[in-house]
């Protein structure tokens, strides 16, 4: 079984979801919302909600400075949610998740510290022609001669087949001597889902380290990273029904406790003296300062509320709509539709982005705005990827946990009024 099929599972009461979303409730002239736009970031539940509220409201205090019942309580639901993810991505241990701000944060504190300490100029790390820009900016500047602040490394990139997916016929030759293959499990432009556990095995068996970009994989599909075989992976809570300002770093413990800081002060510090100072114990070594902790509350929350769902439904369930959606969407309009990406719904997640008869991005999103309809137009943080597809820009929809397939035949009808606006 590849890593993208995890479809045992039961299909969902999409229904029953939507009603525990409160924005999806609104209206706008009359007409429901109909949120495609979960790629970028997911709307989030009352539980999630609530769980913010009540903390703020009754047990808000610092974290790990005060002795006090208040603090205590406050550091038991700080370090509660630390627990929950550990268990939701099959951490070994709790202290190998560091809660950063974002993902992006994740990576660039892998890059930045592991990669200044440990690189040095002419060594390789290898990237995909599919990565978000927060898996290239970091090591383009890392690509940067050591006088210009860089540490000269030479990036090598695998390319990608004519259906969006992976071509992984020379990656021996890309891995040869390289130091660290950084990868998205799943792409945010074309919804491919990369076979995981194969290329961190392929890394290792080069002598890399494998870095897994968790974004778009983690809000949907079971995630293991021990079975992975993974040595760090960044996600963000806001993707997955949580707050943003919040998201997560894992790393392997023996990596993390030979890194150095990423930032310094506040609570990163086990003693500071005149001539220096000593780090405190992961993961407090890297969560330096006053870290989001109501954020943290609510990422906790966000992650019951999928654990109760159960993963392996959420993940049967974007299959049933994204098979849905490339049929519905190709049978109605044939070559008039450009969908990116792959067409076996089993490699890939319910996310689309879209060509649509000639029709600028920005032009079609505003369009089908008017209908409510909320999908995302733009370069989606993948400039190299779009030059690649020989465009500026998609229109992405994006499905998830509250979309089904009348959401699927909204968008349809919604782009046939936009052909009735552009004269098509």
């Amino acid at each position: 079984m590849t890593d993208a099929v995890a479809t045992a599972g039961r299909s969902l009461d999409v229904a029953a979801i939507k009603q525990q979303f409160p924005l999806l409730q609104r209206e706008i002239n009359g007409k429901p919302l109909i949120y495609l736009d979960s790629a970028n970031t997911s709307q989030k539940p009352q539980v999630v909600i609530d769980a913010m509220t009540q903390f703020m409201q009754h047990s808000y205090a610092p974290i790990n400075r005060s002795a006090y019942t208040l603090a205590a309580e406050a550091d038991d639901a700080y370090e509660g949610a630390r627990s929950k993810v550990q268990r939701f991505i099959n951490a070994r241990r709790a202290h190998e998740i560091v809660f950063t701000k974002n993902a992006t944060e994740g990576l660039n504190l892998v890059t930045h510290a592991w990669g200044r300490a440990n690189l040095h100029p002419g060594d390789v790390v290898v990237l995909t022609h599919m990565e978000h820009h927060a898996n290239i900016v970091p090591w383009h500047m890392l690509s940067a001669p050591i006088e210009q602040g860089g540490r000269g490394i030479v990036l090598r990139w695998v390319p990608l087949t004519a259906d969006g997916q992976l071509d992984l016929t020379t990656l021996p030759q890309l891995l040869d001597g390289a130091k660290v293959f950084s990868f998205t499990a799943m792409s945010n432009v074309l919804g491919t889902i990369t076979p995981v556990q194969q290329l961190c095995a392929a890394a290792h068996a080069a002598g890399a380290l494998a870095i897994v970009d968790g974004c778009q994989y983690v809000p949907h599909n079971v995630t293991d990273v021990q079975a992975w075989g993974a040595d760090f992976m960044a996600f963000s809570s806001h993707k997955m029904c949580g707050p943003s300002g919040v998201g997560v770093l894992w790393g392997r413990e023996d990596l993390l406790d030979a890194m150095p800081p990423f930032l310094g002060g506040g609570n990163m510090i086990a003693d500071v003296r005149l001539d220096g100072f000593t780090c405190a114990e992961l993961p407090a070594k890297f969560e330096a300062g006053t870290p989001p902790i109501t954020e943290v509350v609510g990422m906790g929350a966000a992650v019951d509320f999928l654990t109760g769902l159960g993963m392996a439904n959420v993940r049967h369930h974007e299959i049933e709509v994204a098979t849905y959606a490339l049929r519905t969407l190709t049978e109605r309009f044939g070559a008039d539709i450009q969908l990116h990406g792959p067409c076996n719904t089993e490699v890939r997640g319910a996310t689309f982005s879209i060509g649509f008869r000639g029709i600028h991005p920005h032009d079609l999103s505003q369009v089908l705005d008017q209908r409510n309809v909320c999908v995302r137009a733009g370069h989606h943080c993948a400039k190299p990827l779009m030059r690649l597809l020989g465009v500026s820009a998609t229109a992405r929809a994006s499905f998830y946990v509250y979309n089904d397939t009348h959401d699927v035949d909204v968008l349809a009808d919604a782009l046939d009024g936009a052909s009735d606006i552009f004269g098509f």
